[in-house]
């Protein structure tokens, strides 16, 4: 032990000694460099005119030592192989090199030092551990140098490849990468060549093709076609060389697939095309439900006619082109007779079937490029386009379209096993100036329509110009409807009822309309519009309200706390969600007593809904609240629904009062409707009684109340006075 050690000491001495030497080469002081082994003898001599070769093995950027030719001993090291095993270069000489080598490589490190025959050079490659115990993988070249024909020394060089190795590890992970996205990708993924050959596939690509795609040509694996039917081509996109995203369809096995196809480049790493990538995503399911919003959107769900949204859209195209062409066109604005009464019948299940027919003849009737719409309910537009350029042989064409409609839908109809008929009533209006609005040609349209059904039905009218100017006065008197319920220019007026003796019973309050500039204008002017608009409901409430506080005033005096008050309700207003509740809110006012207040309702309104008035009766009448069937015998009663009904009187409608003592047809309706009520114990009352002779024939017939201008015409509550006693001042 105590030799070994002495003989390291000798060693580390020499080193010593040789590395003053090398400084001294290195500054030019000597001018040679003798290297010797463990015995002494010398190994590697370095001359002064070696110099250069010195320069370079220090200034080299790999690691460079010299070894004993047996035990590994470094002799000598340059700088970068102390960088890189993170050890100082003095801690290096005199060192064995194998401590920095890994256990593993250990092994084959001694093998390559002793190997029996000599090569001139050999190359291994091993790993490192510096003395921070990082791990350089590295190569190790051995070079035996001879001198005077002996084998004297042993050169290794220790290249690093920890970049090397991080650069291969980052190019196989890429690899792996790669194929994971080309086998686990949602997406069809093609990679082609310049020649849009395939070079690589994912497994969704293999799939959707049907086939290996590899090494053929993508137009042939993949035959798309895109939105107007033209042939999909890579090439084209490839040579524009631009991104490309197009929606395409694929036909495979019988079915249709919608594809979105992505075209991007393939590149080098210097950035040199290479071919390109295809991403081909399946959207067929989004189309699909891109079709059903459409079909939301656009069609009629019964019918699958275009709707008025889409109607509208069709009909600006058609104002559109022709601007351009100077051709006419029409509109056919068509609705069924009688639907209402079809449906009530039999039901709305062969209703459907009747418009689902309907729909199909229309179709049939015009040519492929016009439009058959459904509105709704039992309305269908029909617009012709590209007809003559005169106005009159556009009409005439348009005469001949309309026949045709009406002669197909007046052909039975065979639905669920029944035999039906329908007609039309058919309102045109040619598309003569095509700045005019898409919905200004509806209204005039729906005009002619109107037209059509004033007629007698079951025909066809032209839009007159001169019911342009009536739609611009109801337009007009909408508004002016507007401003008067804003501006409280509506009042109430009462015309008299009265019993056998001629006395004061109560009244039927009547909507008066008081214009700033037309003066007092008449219900049957602004009701039919009123309702039509909706206003109905505001003035409606409002007339109730004030028709209760007439009550209420009357209750607080004696001499009229017993009169009655008359007020009618529309069908709108009566079919209002609301409305049981706003009359009981009205009748919540003070010293209103609702027994004194009756509703007058028409028949229609009654019959509209059966178990729905029932309910909104019954509820008002547990209030204390009473009911009339105003013009009795003038709709379609059914003695049925009569009976059903919690009715309190029946009012003779005075189209029978006033020919009842000339017609005795009229003379005999008014018997039998005062012996109904009497029948099913309710009271009568006769309205427009007008002459003594008529009050005369009412009293034989049984009836003993009354209303007409005999007794008053309507006013302001005062005149009521002139019947009867006369009010308190209050009143």
């Amino acid at each position: 032990m105590d030799k070994l050690i002495a003989e390291n000491q000798g060693l580390r001495a020499r080193l010593a000694e040789a590395e003053e030497t090398l400084n001294a080469i290195r500054n030019g002081e000597v001018d040679a460099l003798v290297v010797s082994g463990v015995n002494g003898e010398q190994i590697f001599t370095l001359q002064g005119a070696d110099y250069p070769y010195r320069v370079l093995i220090e200034g080299m950027g790999e690691g460079a030592l010299i070894l004993t030719a047996g035990g590994g001993m470094i002799f000598y090291a340059n700088q970068r192989l102390a960088d890189m095993l993170r050890t100082p270069l003095e801690h290096l000489i005199g060192a064995t090199f194998e401590h920095w080598i890994a256990p593993a490589d250990r092994t084959a490190f001694q093998a390559l030092l002793h190997l029996d025959q000599p090569q001139p050079q050999r190359r291994i490659e091993l790993e490192l551990v510096a003395s921070d115990g990082t791990v350089v993988p590295c190569y190790l070249s051995l070079s035996l140098f001879q001198m005077e024909d002996v084998q004297c020394s042993v050169c290794l060089v220790a290249t690093d490849l920890t970049e090397q190795k991080r650069s291969e590890a980052l190019v196989v992970a890429a690899e792996k990468l790669a194929r994971s996205i080309l086998e686990q990708a949602a997406e069809a993924i093609v990679v082609c060549d310049h020649s849009t050959r395939i070079i690589r596939a994912s497994g969704v690509a293999h799939v959707l093709c049907g086939e290996n795609p590899l090494d053929q040509p993508f137009e042939r694996v993949f035959p798309l076609q895109q939105a107007d039917g033209a042939p999909f081509s890579l090439r084209e996109i490839v040579n524009a060389g631009q991104r490309r995203w197009v929606e395409v369809r694929l036909e495979r096995t019988g079915s249709i697939i919608y594809l979105l196809v992505s075209v991007g480049p393939l590149v080098g790493p210097q950035g040199d095309p290479l071919g390109s990538i295809v991403t081909l995503t399946d959207i067929t399911q989004r189309k699909a439900a891109e079709d059903q919003i459409e079909q939301l959107a656009f069609y009629d769900p019964l019918t699958r006619l275009p709707n008025r949204r889409l109607l509208q859209d069709r009909l600006r195209q058609v104002l559109a082109a022709g601007t351009r062409s100077h051709r006419q066109g029409a509109l056919l604005f068509i609705d069924l007779d009688n639907f209402k009464s079809l449906n009530d019948t039999l039901g709305h299940d062969i209703g459907d079937l009747l418009l689902q027919q309907v729909a199909q003849r229309l179709i049939d009737c015009v040519r492929a490029g016009d439009t058959v719409s459904r509105q709704g309910g039992d309305e269908f537009v029909v617009i012709l386009k590209d007809l003559s350029e005169q106005p009159e042989e556009a009409a005439a064409q348009t005469q001949d379209v309309g026949a045709k409609i009406q002669a197909a839908l007046n052909q039975p109809y065979r639905l669920a096993g029944h035999d039906c008929r329908s007609t039309p009533s058919i309102g045109v209006t040619l598309i003569t100036d095509h700045q005019t609005t898409a919905e200004d040609l509806l209204k005039r349209a729906d005009l002619a329509m109107y037209q059509a059904k004033a007629a007698g039905r079951n025909t066809l009218r032209f839009f007159d110009p001169d019911m342009q100017a009536v739609l611009e006065a109801r337009t007009a008197l909408e508004a002016q409807l507007r401003d008067g319920l804003r501006d409280g220019q509506f009042l109430l007026y009462y015309q008299p009822q009265v019993d056998r003796e001629g006395g004061l019973t109560g009244a039927e309050a009547l909507l008066r309309w008081r214009h700033p500039q037309r003066g007092l204008v008449a219900p049957n002017e602004f009701i039919p519009l009123a309702e039509e608009t909706g206003l109905i409901l505001p003035l409606g409430h409002w007339v109730l309200e004030t028709a209760c506080a007439q009550l209420a005033a009357w209750a607080r005096q004696p001499e009229t706390a017993g009169l009655t008050l008359a007020v009618n309700v529309s069908a709108r207003q009566f079919r209002h969600p609301e409305f049981v509740g706003q009359v009981r809110a009205v009748l919540g006012l003070p010293s209103v007593d609702p027994h004194r207040l009756t509703l007058e309702l028409t028949e229609s309104l009654l019959l509209d809904d059966v178990t729905d008035t029932i309910a909104k009766m019954t509820a008002l009448k547990a209030l204390g609240v009473g009911f009339a069937l105003d013009d009795f015998g003038t709709g379609y009663s059914s003695l049925t629904y009569l009976k059903r009904l919690p009715l309190d009187q029946l009012k003779i409608d005075q189209s029978f009062v006033r020919d009842v003592l000339a017609d005795p047809n009229d003379a005999a309706i008014v018997r039998i409707i005062v012996a109904l009520a009497r029948s099913l114990n309710l009271a009568v009352i006769a309205e427009g009684v007008e002459t003594e002779g008529q009050r005369t024939f009412l009293l034989d017939s049984g009836c003993r109340d009354f209303q007409g201008y005999l007794f008053g015409r309507p006013g302001p509550v005062a005149a009521l006075w002139g019947i009867g006693s006369a009010p308190p001042a209050s009143s």
